[in-house]
């Protein structure tokens, strides 16, 4: 799988945030994806060197709205962290 489409976008979160000094980013990416995948995918697109992977499988949950009921989707995401002295400027200012 392409690279463009294996990373949907990174996510932005007040705890991705605080991470983001420690050179930890987090992105959504597709179900299929793997760990060295993802990792080529990241120093292919954003040019840094990335030092490790973890995935999060994040399950899909059931949610109420008076009688209804609805499903919010599962998805997969990245933890990425980089090498030392990296940096990725994804987060807004």
């Amino acid at each position: 799988m392409s690279s463009k489409y294996l990373i949907k976008n990174p996510i932005i979160t007040e705890k991705v945030t605080m991470n983001s000094h420690l050179g930890q980013y987090a992105f959504l990416v597709d179900d299929s994806a793997n760990k060295s995948e993802v990792k080529k995918a990241v120093e292919e697109i954003y040019k840094v060197k990335v030092e490790g992977v973890n995935m999060i499988n994040v399950k899909s949950k059931k949610r109420r709205l008076g009688r209804t009921v609805g499903v919010r989707p599962g998805y997969k995401k990245a933890i990425v962290t980089l090498k030392a002295g990296q940096k990725l400027d994804i987060l807004p200012q």
